[in-house]
């Protein structure tokens, strides 16, 4: 630090006996010191608006490029969710969804998908009320692969590059809190109703956020990374007929 200090000092001390050596070389040609004043502090005067009009400009770009960066990391972050919890969850709330078949008619994605489509089907699915039934599959199943997933969903809730996307945050510590609720339970096959209702409210808030963060993902990677989106649709957990396989 202190030697790019020095070095610092060095250049700028350069550049001010180089301008001050080329003003003296402008008075002995011209033997006009008036007319040097003049540029002089003319040039000192725009310098202050110079420096705010290039201030304000590199912020907004210093700041769009920060932002694009974080919104990159981000979504590596979001891909790598889905790819190790997300999907498989989004298989498992299905089976308690009565509803399930409404919802997969509407997210059989295709590379045909423009963003309008993105829009109309995420309105729908905000508006679409998920009928969860925490009776109707097996809750320890549910929990063997949430407790499984435990030090990956903590992991994620450690990267700071979170804090700028609240609505996945959310959905993280919904996942996280249905976690939480399944493994205190001791015995899942022999619950009260009301508890089962309690569970059934905690699932539902985990896969409504996780329904609508799936569906920005594909939007995400059908308008910046074809190749993956192409993996997606292929692994798509509401198309029945889906296969990896290239056909």
């Amino acid at each position: 630090m202190k030697r790019l200090f020095n070095w610092q000092v060095t250049f700028a001390l350069v550049l001010l006996l180089l301008s001050a050596v080329f003003y003296y070389i402008h008075y002995l040609i011209f033997r006009d010191a008036h007319h040097i004043f003049i540029y002089l502090l003319g040039d000192i005067a725009f310098l202050f608006l110079n420096v705010l009009i290039v201030m304000l400009v590199l912020e907004r770009l210093l700041a769009y490029r920060d932002k694009q960066s974080i919104r990159k990391k981000l979504n590596m972050v979001i891909g790598t969710f889905f790819g190790e919890v997300g999907t498989e969850l989004l298989k498992i709330f299905s089976r308690f969804d009565p509803k399930a078949a409404d919802i997969a008619q509407l997210l059989v994605v295709t590379k045909d998908w423009s963003k309008k489509d993105f829009l109309k089907v995420g309105r729908k699915i905000r508006t679409h009320q998920s009928d969860i039934n925490s009776k109707k599959e097996s809750l320890k199943d549910a929990r063997d692969f949430l407790i499984s997933k435990r030090q990956f969903l903590l992991m994620l809730l450690e990267n700071p590059n979170l804090l700028e996307h609240e609505s996945f945050t959310d959905l993280l510590w919904a996942v996280f809190h249905l976690t939480d609720e399944l493994a205190h339970r001791t015995d899942l096959r022999k619950l009260p109703d009301s508890d089962y209702e309690h569970l059934a409210g905690d699932m539902k808030r985990a896969y409504y956020q996780l329904l609508i963060q799936w569906l920005e993902y594909m939007k995400h990677l059908k308008r910046d990374y074809p190749y993956l989106f192409s993996l997606a649709i292929r692994t798509n957990p509401f198309d029945p007929n889906a296969s990896v396989e290239v056909k």
